[in-house]
């Protein structure tokens, strides 16, 4: 590969991160504050957010859940956030006893109730685990949000708001999906962190 090849790589994967970006931002502004006014909802009546994914969606479910019980810029209180990705306990029994598609759904199961939020992070937007843990949240009263990338899938079709980052590129899809969070912890914090230090 010439430097030349290699510089235009570059410049191609951040140009294709920004449009990406502008698109959801085109597209998707009604659903990213109706999913903030959903955390808010949750978080301000004593409820949970419950947050899964897989593979890098692991590790952003995770990231999102340590901004909610640590801080993304504000001093405030914690909130009750927990990442279903963590406990390798539990996912390996889960795993072995049940099968890999009830991993999160029997957590949900655990540790859901009425009025809690999932969150489910899917660039496919088909993952089988993912699903299951709708399911679960439906039976126990849960609103569901989910960010996606290409068209959803099943996953988009199953939730009360989607964030769609259509695009088939999962690097792509991921990125967008950090800054997605980013910007409902920063919701989040705006409405409910007046006053708490």
């Amino acid at each position: 590969m010439t430097t030349a090849d290699r510089q235009r790589l570059v410049e191609r994967a951040f140009t294709d991160a920004v449009e990406a970006h502008r698109r959801v931002l085109g597209e998707s502004p009604d659903a990213i504050l109706a999913a903030a006014d959903m955390l808010v909802r949750a978080l301000r009546s004593g409820g949970r957010v419950l947050v899964c994914g897989n593979g890098g969606s692991a590790a952003d479910s995770q990231h999102f859940a340590a901004e909610l019980v640590g801080r993304f810029v504000r001093e405030r209180q914690a909130w009750p956030a927990l990442a279903l990705t963590t406990d390798t306990s539990v996912l390996t029994a889960v795993g072995n006893d049940y099968g890999f598609d009830r991993i999160f759904a029997r957590q949900v199961e655990a540790h859901g109730r009425h009025g809690d939020v999932l969150v489910g992070i899917s660039t496919s937007g088909g993952s089988p685990d993912e699903l299951a843990a709708v399911a679960s949240a439906r039976r126990a009263g849960m609103s569901c949000i989910a960010l996606t990338g290409r068209d959803g899938g099943a996953l988009g079709a199953a939730v009360d708001v989607h964030l769609n980052v259509p695009s088939a590129s999962t690097a792509r899809a991921q990125e967008v999906h950090r800054t997605l969070l980013h910007v409902l912890c920063d919701l989040v914090e705006s409405e409910l962190a007046e006053g708490q230090a």
